[in-house]
């Protein structure tokens, strides 16, 4: 049980728990962010005008082309032949 609760997932995006902590904390802080200039807007429609989907374009932008980098990078490495 514990490891399906804070091992499975992290492993399946190549990162450990405290990568994880960090990467999911700051994704959840600026969709709050985002959330609230949303809301914001929504009140008043002059202010926050492009806070929500500069929100989603920075969120979507980390989680799919960096991980991606990211996977890319730590396939290239395990491709890697060492010559001594």
């Amino acid at each position: 049980m514990f490891k399906h609760l804070f091992v499975d997932h992290p492993r399946s995006v190549d990162e450990d728990y405290i990568e994880h902590f960090g990467v999911a904390s700051k994704f959840g802080v600026t969709m709050i962010w985002g959330g609230l200039g949303a809301l914001v807007h929504a009140v008043v429609p002059g202010w926050c005008i492009t806070t929500g989907s500069d929100t989603i374009r920075r969120l979507n932008k980390i989680m799919v082309e960096q991980r991606s980098a990211k996977g890319q990078a730590v396939a290239q490495m395990s491709t890697v032949d060492w010559v001594i």
